[in-house]
C-alpha cells in the first residue's frame, strides 16, 4: 500500500475521533466560540509540526498562486467547520456526520475534471455512486432521532450539515491547487491560520466574545482534545491529499464514519437502525472499490 493512501486511512480514523470529543464539547459552549478556540489548539499543533519538519524557512518560497488558494480553502473549511459543529450541536452524530461526508461526491467530480483523475474510472465511480447511496441512506427522519430533537431543530441541523459538506468540496479541491509545491506541513499550518482568523471574526462579529470567559473547563478539555486530532487528521489529510489521488482520498475519508458511529453508540447511545447499517455497509464496500484504484 502506498504511503499516501496510509496517511489517508489514518486521517480518517482521527477525524472519526474528531466528531465524539467536539459533541462533548459544545453541550453548553457556543458552537461558534467553541470553533474558534478548537481552531487555537490545531493553529499551535500544525505550527510545532512545522518546527518539527524544519519548513518554515520555506515561507517565502511560495507562489502568489499557492497563496490564494491555500487561503480560499481555509475559508471554506472555516465555513464547513462553523455549519458543521452548529449541526453538531443540536442534532445526532449519526446523521450529522453521514450528511457531511455526502461532500465526497461534488469532490470526486471535482477532481475528475480538473485533475484528470480517470483512472479505473468506471471503478472509481461506481465506489463512489455505491458510498454515496449509502450516505444517503443513513439520512433518516426525525422519528428515528435518538437525542429527541424538535423537527424544527431536526431539519435546521440537515440545512447545516448539507452547507458543511458543500464547503468541504471545495476545502479538497483548493487545497489540492494550493498545497503544489509546498511542504505539506507547512501548507496546513497555513491554512489554519485563515481558517483561525475567519472563527475569531465570526466571534467578535457576533458579539460572544464574553462568552468565552465562562467557558465549562471540562468542555474545554475535550475541545482542546479534539483540536489535536483535527491537527493530527489534516497532518495526514493534506500530504495524502499532496502526494495522492483526492477522488481516493475524500473516499477513504469517509470511513472516518466507522470510528464516529461506533463511539456515538457507546458514548451516546446512538443506535443505528437497520436502514442505517446498511447504509453504512455500502460506504464501506464503496470506499474498499475507490481505495483499489490507488
Amino acid at each position: 500500500m502506498q504511503l499516501w493512501l496510509v496517511a489517508a486511512f489514518a486521517s480518517a480514523l482521527f477525524a472519526g475521533i474528531v466528531s465524539i470529543l467536539a459533541k462533548c464539547g459544545i453541550k453548553t459552549i457556543d458552537s461558534d466560540v467553541a470553533t474558534a478556540l478548537r481552531t487555537c489548539v490545531v493553529a499551535v499543533f500544525t505550527w510545532v509540526m512545522v518546527a518539527i519538519a524544519g519548513s518554515a524557512g520555506m515561507i517565502g518560497g511560495i507562489s502568489p498562486k499557492s497563496w490564494l488558494f491555500l487561503a480560499l480553502s481555509g475559508l471554506a473549511t472555516g465555513g464547513s467547520w462553523i455549519c458543521y459543529f452548529k449541526a453538531l450541536s443540536i442534532g445526532d452524530v449519526n446523521k450529522v456526520v453521514p450528511i457531511d461526508k455526502s461532500s465526497t461526491l461534488m469532490a470526486v467530480v471535482l477532481s475528475i475534471v480538473l485533475f484528470n483523475e480517470t483512472g479505473d474510472l468506471g471503478l472509481r465511480l461506481a465506489g463512489t455512486a455505491v458510498a454515496t447511496a449509502g450516505t444517503f441512506l443513513m439520512i433518516e427522519r426525525k422519528s428515528d432521532n435518538a437525542s429527541g430533537a424538535s423537527e424544527r431543530d431536526y431539519r435546521v441541523s440537515i440545512a447545516y450539515a448539507l452547507a458543511a459538506a458543500v464547503f468541504a468540496a471545495l476545502t479538497s479541491v483548493l487545497a489540492k491547487v494550493g498545497i503544489e509545491g509546498v511542504e505539506s506541513n507547512l501548507a496546513t499550518a497555513i491554512r489554519t491560520m485563515f481558517v483561525l482568523a475567519m472563527a475569531w471574526a465570526i466571534v467578535a462579529g457576533t458579539g460572544k466574545i464574553g462568552l468565552v470567559r465562562g467557558a465549562n473547563r471540562r468542555e474545554l478539555a475535550f475541545l482542546a482534545a479534539s483540536g489535536l486530532a483535527t491537527g493530527a487528521s489534516w497532518l495526514c489529510y493534506y500530504y495524502a491529499i499532496q502526494m495522492g489521488q483526492v477522488s481516493v482520498v475524500v473516499q477513504v475519508d469517509k470511513l472516518s464514519l466507522l470510528v464516529s458511529i461506533a463511539f456515538a453508540a457507546v458514548v451516546f447511545g446512538e443506535r443505528l437502525s437497520r436502514r442505517g447499517s446498511i447504509g453504512l455497509a455500502l460506504i464501506v464496500a464503496g470506499t474498499a472499490l475507490v481505495a483499489a484504484c490507488g
